[in-house]
């Protein structure tokens, strides 16, 4: 009896879990609101972003979204939030660093100004 008790808690543990996780792309400003972390301001930036384009891959959820960077999409994924069905992952972290280095580049640099000259 407490076998079958026990496989029966498990079970329900395993499809409450799978029902938990929420795609960005998908998800309503509720569902987005129910993620830990993410508010009404946040949630109101990711759905006015996605308006513009479905997110392809966590990469470009951070770099398009202000406020989100690695250490908040590692805690939104914990939470169950997804990009695409994928949970966010050191290599996508690493692939935003390197999209965001490429943007810093492409900005024009200017010359700093001398504060003798006129």
């Amino acid at each position: 009896m407490l076998k079958k008790l026990l496989t029966l808690l498990v079970a329900t543990l395993l499809a409450t879990a799978t029902w938990a996780a929420v795609d960005v792309n998908t998800a309503t400003e509720a569902e987005l609101d129910g993620i830990k972390g993410i508010g009404p301001g946040l949630s109101g930036r990711i759905l006015q972003e996605r308006q513009n384009a479905p997110f392809k891959d966590w990469a470009d959820f951070i770099g398009r979204v202000g406020g989100v960077g690695n250490k908040s999409a590692v805690n939104f994924s914990k939470e169950g939030l997804t990009v695409n069905g994928k949970k966010y992952s050191a290599a996508a972290a690493a692939k935003a660093e390197a999209k965001k280095q490429q943007e810093a580049q492409q900005l024009p640099h200017r010359r700093p100004q001398s504060p003798w000259r006129r």
